[in-house]
């Protein structure tokens, strides 16, 4: 199993830098970014400074979309961050939340989603690609490699993802929840005759290492995570609004939205904020990982027996750096394939 991080590119964008080199020196081998150009500062930018201040880690948007962002700049961007450190880039991609909505627009639909994957995959592999009636290509990018990972929850954004992503990110860490999505995007590689095994599978969730049994610190470590329920909640609303309470999608994702009464874009992916208050302490549990190196070892076991090929941790809360140390030291060697020296 590969181990990412999920940073916010927050000011001074230094600090991003810093802790993209923390976590590749604990072991780390993606550092993923939020993509919302007017929440935080633009990642782009900052993915050419973490780059130059690495030496292996893989960088990219968790996640990007086609409709705040031209989708062959975003292929420029990728082939030139390549050309420039060795292909160490990936793609993320989704319909798009958070910078969509604050600029009081819509998530793109699912063939703009689809067509757009195929455009930005072509060119920044160093292939020709039809857009608007032109054949286009970089005639300065040879070699450029990149990978296209679609993040979804939905039947019918799960069954693209089978159908045309290299990888498959899913936003929670419920093993029950990662197991229907993970058989819904292998069944739709399967049915158009792609190997599901040549899929990567990320499961992306807040993780926080802390004494898991104290009452007192496992509630702080809840509040520190509950607003990842409430930016799940978002997407959840959007697969109840489209297919009814009663659709394939297990209950164990829609039921808890309930209580929700809306959110507030300004606090996006921020601990503590105004807007979570609904979220039950169970689903955060359920959705995050949280309490001792013991407790994340045995979740994460369970992850990649359903396929799990990679766990991005998103930091959000107050033990960022703690918690990357512990994942270094005790957390990624217990995942780590055993290598013997001599047999």
């Amino acid at each position: 199993m590969d181990f990412g991080v999920v940073l916010q590119t927050n000011p001074p964008a230094a600090r991003a830098v810093d802790l993209a080199r923390q976590a590749e020196s604990h072991g780390f081998d993606h550092v993923w970014t939020f993509d919302s150009h007017l929440l935080w500062e633009e990642p782009f930018v900052i993915y050419s400074a973490i780059l130059a201040a690495t030496r292996r880690v893989t960088v990219g948007p968790m996640v990007t979309n086609p409709a705040t962002r031209d989708w062959t700049v975003l292929a420029s961007l990728f082939a030139t961050l390549n050309e420039m450190y060795g292909n160490r880039t990936v793609c993320g991609i989704g319909r798009g939340d958070s910078a969509v909505r604050t600029l009081n627009g819509r998530p793109s639909n699912l063939a703009t989603l689809r067509e757009s994957i195929h455009v930005i995959r072509e060119l920044a592999n160093d292939r020709a690609v039809e857009v608007n009636g032109r054949t286009l290509r970089f005639p300065w990018s040879k070699g450029s490699s990149l990978e296209m990972w679609v993040a979804a929850y939905g039947p019918q954004a799960l069954r693209l993802a089978g159908e045309v992503g290299d990888g498959f990110i899913l936003q929670l860490a419920d093993p029950d929840i990662a197991a229907w999505m993970i058989g819904s995007v292998r069944d739709a590689a399967a049915a158009v005759g792609r190997d599901p095994d040549s899929l990567s599978f990320c499961v992306a969730a807040p993780a926080y290492v802390g004494d898991g049994d104290s009452p007192g610190a496992r509630a702080h470590m809840r509040e520190q995570c509950r607003w990842f329920g409430g930016m799940v909640g978002n997407h959840v609303a959007d697969i109840v609004a489209r297919y009814g309470a009663g659709s394939s999608v297990p209950a164990a994702l829609t039921d808890y939205i309930r209580g929700r009464e809306g959110y507030d874009y300004n606090e996006h992916g921020r601990a503590g904020n105004s807007h979570a208050a609904f979220v039950p302490d169970e689903i955060i549990e359920r959705f995050c990982l949280l309490g001792s190196p013991r407790e994340h070892v045995a979740r994460l076991e369970e992850l990649r027996e359903l396929g799990v090929t990679q766990f991005a941790a998103y930091l959000q809360h107050d033990n960022k750096e703690e918690t990357m140390r512990v994942y270094g030291e005790r957390v990624i060697p217990a995942l780590a394939r055993t290598v013997v020296a001599s047999a």
